[in-house]
């Protein structure tokens, strides 16, 4: 089982990561750092929260996971 902490930290690399990748390319398609950065950001405070709620929907679901064996 995953726990909130480890969904939480994954969430904020993954998101770093992301925005910083799409402010580059919104800086590439307009022209524009500022504007490549807002769309960066929007982009980000959604993909963050969507992460967080989907996680978390997935650590309730067992289907496809293994159950460790315990051998004495």
């Amino acid at each position: 089982m995953e726990t909130k902490r480890r969904t939480l930290v994954k969430a904020i690399l993954w998101n770093v990561i992301g925005f910083a990748v799409m402010s580059l390319v919104g800086l590439v398609a307009t022209g524009s750092a500022a504007v490549g950065g807002a769309m960066a950001l929007a982009n980000t405070v959604i993909g963050f929260l969507s992460y967080l709620v989907y996680e978390r929907v997935w650590t309730r679901i067992d289907w496809g996971r293994t159950r460790a064996r315990h051998h004495v």
